[in-house]
């Protein structure tokens, strides 16, 4: 089908003016703006007022050619916006991590993503064994039950300037650590309902080049960049002493740091990490000097431009329809709602506590709310196993899917607010954000 220029210009530009729209009106009242353009999303693809449908005025609806249905060119677009929007703010959130800062909390963000990973799994998958007898749909719910979205959490730590509190590092670390583990999770379960068998080859492999990515990114970090950055400035007060007139060179830095960003999250997709997992690690490279060379500064733009996108798409994956048809759906969708909640609160509480005994509850609250949201992670899940076909039917089954979504959507809706009172009510005032703080 023909790009329309026209209509994809008209549309970006109608959603991100009406998400920061809702963005600003929801953050006058207190609560997260991205709550906001999360709605707008639900909104978008819900709208239909007699012969009127705001998806497809948007151009945004399925498109038919030759009898196949695919996605407008118009939504492949709003798509890859939402990724690149999720992928710098993952970056922005590495540039504010430096290592001996998530090394600090290293063993704490290990346990709180261990624990926060394998009550969510394992109750996920009991629940489904009970009503269904389908052990797909039963591992693929426990994998979407498993993901924890870094990039809703950190757009509410970033709105409240509390980057540099403990807890904060804590769930940035354990959600780093989560995905990894979760990539691993997906690794198996996808695996078991492709080929109707447990590859440990395969699970090995994956594990092996994910902490070695990791590892060595961590590493590269904390020893070779210093390192780079202290010889060259010993050659150039080395010139500067021999020629007083000597300029030093002054790299564009940004520009650097954007090919950074996208080769990582390249590179982790290559190898079957998430993306976001790569731009994070990217950031880290420069976190050391990143005020130095107004790293954070610069990105703003970037940032303030593509990350509601990110948002509103996230909304847009909300069918509300299909509880409309089958009201029964919806007391399923709120008990696994309570279920996302209570096991990642509990699970990862628990293995904060593990860690640090004499940790206060108010901190152990919101590393265990912060970890609750599964956004795009969860959805991704649930899509994977929509795909696969085992015994002549999908892995996760169209009910089952539109249950992970709005659990993916409810979690992510619940929790910003949740959080922010949580960190208003331990570090007061000093922390509440202005206008000018906000993306």
């Amino acid at each position: 089908m023909e790009l329309d220029v026209e209509q994809v210009i008209l549309t970006l530009v109608i959603i991100f003016a009406l998400a920061k729209a809702a963005s600003y009106v929801f953050a006058r009242f207190g609560m997260p703006g991205l709550i906001g353009e999360i709605i707008i999303g639900i909104v978008i693809v819900n709208l239909t007022i007699g012969d009127f449908n705001l998806e497809s005025w948007l151009g945004l609806s399925p498109v038919t050619e030759g009898g196949v249905e695919s996605e407008s060119p118009t939504h492949m677009i709003l798509e890859m916006f939402s990724e690149l929007g999720v992928i710098f703010l993952l970056f922005t959130v590495g540039l504010e991590t430096k290592v001996k800062d998530l090394t600090a909390v290293g063993r704490t963000a290990f346990l709180v993503a261990l624990l926060g990973v394998l009550v969510p799994f394992f109750v996920g998958y009991a629940y489904v064994t009970m009503v269904d007898s389908n052990i797909y749909h039963a591992m693929f719910m426990g994998a979407a039950m498993v993901a924890t979205s870094v990039g809703i959490t950190a757009r509410v730590i970033k709105d409240l300037n509390l980057m540099d509190a403990r807890e904060s590092r804590i769930i940035i670390g354990a959600a780093v650590i989560d995905d990894i583990l979760g990539m691993i999770v997906l690794a198996i379960v996808s695996g078991m309902a492709e080929t109707g068998s447990l590859d440990l080859g395969n699970i090995v492999s994956i594990a092996l080049v994910s902490v070695v990515f990791v590892v060595a990114i961590i590493l590269v970090a904390a020893k070779l960049v210093p390192a780079f950055y202290k010889s060259v400035e010993e050659r150039n007060e080395a010139k500067l002493r021999e020629n007083p007139d000597y300029i030093r060179p002054r790299p564009n830095m940004f520009i650097l740091s954007v090919i950074a960003c996208l080769a990582f999250a390249y590179l982790a997709e290559i190898i079957g990490l998430a993306a976001i997992i790569g731009a994070f690690l990217a950031g880290m490279l420069f976190a050391e000097h990143a005020w130095e060379w107004k790293l954070e500064e610069r990105f703003e733009a970037v940032t303030t431009l593509f990350v509601s996108f990110f948002f509103v798409y996230v909304g847009m994956n909300v069918d509300l329809q299909a509880f409309v048809d089958k009201p029964a759906l919806i007391g399923t969708a709120v008990l696994v709602i309570i279920m996302a909640c209570l096991t990642k609160f509990i699970g990862c509480g628990l293995g904060a506590k593990v860690s640090e005994p004499h940790m206060p509850g108010s901190s152990l609250s919101i590393i265990g709310v912060g970890m609750m949201p599964r956004g795009e992670v969860g959805i991704i899940i649930a899509l994977i196993g929509l795909g696969i076909t085992v015994n002549g039917a999908s892995a996760v089954s169209a009910d089952m899917y539109n249950i992970i979504v709005l659990m993916c959507i409810a979690t992510t809706l619940i929790a910003p607010p949740i959080l922010s009172k949580l960190f208003r009510k331990k570090y007061h005032t000093e922390y509440v954000v202005t206008p000018e703080d906000r993306l």
